[in-house]
């Protein structure tokens, strides 16, 4: 009379029930086994307060997604910039938009200067004339080259000397706000950054210095005679790499 408790009638109980019998679980033969009930009890499985109250307690105490999802700076230009980015990332079906949302999170060592010469070259490939060169970064000189052809480039810094050469040229400067107007979903534009890996302490990072196959640059004090010339450095003391 289990079905009388919740107000079921028997009718309804024996349409349900044989549908839902090829479904059991071998956890719910386990659970009716232990309550020391027959596996083919109809009631055991699915009486109702054991039936909908099965479930997994999950301890979500050490999720975190480690990302950024805003600026840690203050500036109010740049959060005006986040502000219509996310708009644009958000109703326009453009990955454009998304990637420099996210670079506008980024702290300063993932947002590396890129050069004047470095932009050149890019722009130099097939079929990028009459494009925009977008940095989310630094544009700086490069005295390395001599002359800058015209170009268009939005960054959100232009040093002094980078942006007197480019104008001097018939170049153009533009800023995102800018772009958003002239290209909302990133047609007609080349994205790209400096090199990530350039810094100083990357290049201590790695296997061990001094081991085989190691590219490691090791703290040292100096670099003289006496200092890291032995093992790993000669054939006559153990091995050179």
């Amino acid at each position: 009379k289990r079905h009388l408790r919740y107000g079921v009638s028997m009718e309804l109980l024996s349409v349900i029930i044989p549908s839902l019998l090829p479904t059991v679980s071998p956890s719910m033969c386990a659970l009716c086994h232990f309550r020391r009930l027959r596996s083919h009890d109809s009631f055991a499985y699915f009486s109702f307060p054991y039936f909908f109250s099965q479930g997994i307690d999950i301890n979500h105490k050490h999720d975190r997604k480690v990302r950024r999802t805003e600026p840690k700076s203050q500036d109010v230009y740049l959060r005006l910039l986040v502000k219509l980015y996310r708009f644009l990332a958000r109703r326009t079906n453009s990955k454009f938009n998304k990637i420099i949302l996210k670079r506008l999170f980024m702290s300063k060592i993932h947002r590396p200067p890129i050069s004047l010469a470095r932009i050149v070259r890019f722009m130099k490939k097939p079929n990028r004339e009459n494009c925009v060169a977008v940095i989310v970064g630094t544009i700086t000189d490069d005295a390395r080259i001599f002359e800058v052809p015209k170009l268009t480039v939005c960054a959100l810094r232009v040093t002094e000397k980078a942006r007197a050469r480019i104008l001097k040229n018939g170049g153009e400067i533009i800023t995102f706000d800018q772009l958003a107007l002239r290209s909302p979903t990133g047609n007609r534009t080349v994205l790209m950054q400096g090199p990530r890996n350039a810094r100083e302490s990357v290049k201590h990072f790695g296997l061990a210095p001094g081991v085989p196959h190691s590219h490691t640059k090791p703290y040292v004090r100096s670099k003289g005679r006496k200092f890291e010339r032995a093992r790993g450095r000669r054939r006559s003391c153990g091995y050179k790499k």
